[in-house]
């Protein structure tokens, strides 16, 4: 077995979400999931599939996200994977109903940090193992940083 970090690239000003699904159809579910419930999001969409012709599915309301997320479903090339790039919009109002689309197996991370996806290749195929998101803690956040903190979910609507 052969571990492989895998740099994704996140769109400026954008978000990625990876998870794990299970079936054809998670394309489609995801779209009608994502637009069912942030209209205005703009997005693409790409899906390793693990059997059959193993093709990577990919859909979305945006070209070039959606040429991002097939990118990044290439580097990462694990069957049964999802790769979601959006932007004008947070995953936090998405996560909960692509948790509920009925073939989503999990997710492995939600961010517009920069991020590795670790995968295992053996000589079946690759597998996703989890992710490096972002950097290691550099402290404990004090008085000022809590106020920094509020003060910025306040500007993005997330706190009165």
């Amino acid at each position: 077995m052969e571990l492989k970090p895998v740099r994704l690239s996140i769109p400026e000003d954008g978000n990625i979400i990876v998870g794990q699904s299970h079936f054809i159809k998670t394309v489609e579910d995801i779209y009608e999931a994502i637009v069912n419930t942030v209209p205005q999001l703009k997005f693409g969409i790409a899906f390793c599939e693990a059997s059959g012709a193993c093709l990577i599915r990919a859909d979305g309301n945006d070209e070039a996200l959606k040429e991002m997320a097939i990118q990044n479903a290439q580097a990462v090339a694990a069957g049964h994977t999802f790769v979601i790039c959006m932007r004008e919009g947070y995953p936090i109002n998405l996560l909960s109903r692509i948790k509920d689309v009925p073939e989503v197996v999990g997710l492995f991370c939600a961010t517009a940090n920069p991020v590795e996806v670790i995968v295992a290749e053996t000589a079946q195929g690759r597998g996703v193992l989890g992710v490096i998101d972002g950097e290691k803690p550099k402290g404990v956040e004090g008085p000022a940083d809590v106020e920094w903190r509020h003060s910025l979910l306040r500007k993005i609507g997330y706190k009165r």
